[in-house]
């Protein structure tokens, strides 16, 4: 595990003209959408985790984001509890880490307004994150229509370097970088900084119970908390095909080993391979070995989690410390831009 002081360097100009170095920091925003599954946890958080090694974490829960789709207030909150619970857990480490709600930081509104000012309203209508949210029934709000400036707030008002997203974002934070560089053009270069993106493209698209993508659209998502005899009856429901038990099991396209993969060790995962090719063994076999390695891999969270569980004051002091030092951190750089642009 890298170390705070052992992070990579990047040198800054400040507003002063002064040169000055300061860790690398990488930005990722979470979304409250519901309970964490397996597809959330191998796709964004286990990832974000690892980056903790790379740099300085800004991890934050993006609630004014889940307002273009939600206008649930208590399960607004319930959410945004959950997630910083269920986060925590998975290892977000707060002392390596800034953790914080994106509502408890304001002055991103500020500046989400100043960039919507030089912002081509062109740049948003190709965007087709809203199109295809539209389509699947979301409200047509101004919200979910400028949600790609909100998010370049969320990525410049930090000063990060470097963004993760997956392909379905890879156009947004190319729309991040159009922005900034237009603010740049109009009052000058280094208003803001323009980040780097890091596209996560070895990224495995994580199945769900049925085979198609884990979505909780599709409702076929697997929960990683809550208890164990339901959630292990969800994996012996997952559909095979009717091959007797002494006939060798096809690999191709094989739910249950693409769900194995992910929480089994290499050895053990070649060893149900080979189960599968050479035949004798049924899938209900499978099914319970899956459901084993499943269970052990969430083991330790799970045993973080009731322990974060047990101390409620515990997220509240991590997420009031985050949304401090992300304050002071938005407040340098929105001092920055004010000055720029005019409004000091």
């Amino acid at each position: 595990m890298r170390e705070p002081e052992q992070w990579p360097a990047v040198g800054l100009t400040g507003a002063d003209g002064r040169h000055m170095l300061r860790p690398m920091r990488i930005l990722t925003g979470l979304q409250p959408s519901g309970k964490l599954h397996v597809g959330n946890y191998f796709g964004a958080m286990e990832p974000a985790v690892r980056l903790q090694d790379e740099g300085e974490g800004f991890y934050f829960i993006a609630d004014y984001h889940a307002m273009t789709s939600m206008q649930d207030p208590p399960a607004l909150r319930g959410n945004v509890r959950e997630l910083a619970i269920d986060f925590l857990a998975c290892g977000l480490d707060p002392a390596r880490s800034v953790f914080f709600r994106q509502s408890a930081v304001p002055e991103v509104n500020e500046l989400a307004w100043i960039l919507s000012t030089v912002c081509p309203m062109g740049l948003l209508e190709k965007c087709h994150s809203y199109k295809d949210k539209v389509a699947k029934g979301i409200a047509a709000s101004h919200g979910l229509f400028a949600y790609p400036v909100l998010m370049a707030a969320d990525i410049l008002l930090y000063d990060s370097n470097k963004v993760p997203v997956g392909k379905d974002q890879k156009q947004h934070l190319e729309v991040t970088r159009d922005i900034a560089a237009k603010v740049n053009e109009a009052f000058g270069e280094g208003t803001v900084l323009l980040p780097e993106p890091i596209i996560r493209e070895d990224t495995a698209v994580v199945v769900g119970l049925d085979g198609q993508k884990m979505s909780k659209s599709y409702a076929n998502t697997l929960p990683i908390f809550g208890e164990e005899k339901p959630l292990k009856k969800l994996l012996m429901r997952i559909v095979t095909d009717s091959t007797p038990v002494e006939a060798p099991k096809p690999t191709a396209g094989s739910t249950i080993l693409a769900l194995y993969k992910l929480f089994a060790s290499p050895a053990d995962y070649v060893a149900m391979v080979a189960d599968h090719e050479r035949g004798g063994v049924g899938y209900g076999d499978f099914k319970k070995r899956l459901a084993e390695a499943y269970w052990e891999f969430f083991a330790p969270m799970r045993v973080r989690r009731a322990e974060i569980t047990a101390d409620p004051g515990y997220v509240d002091q991590v997420l009031a410390a985050g949304a401090a030092r992300a304050r002071h951190e938005a407040d340098k750089v929105l001092a920055r831009v004010r000055l720029a642009v005019g409004l000091r």
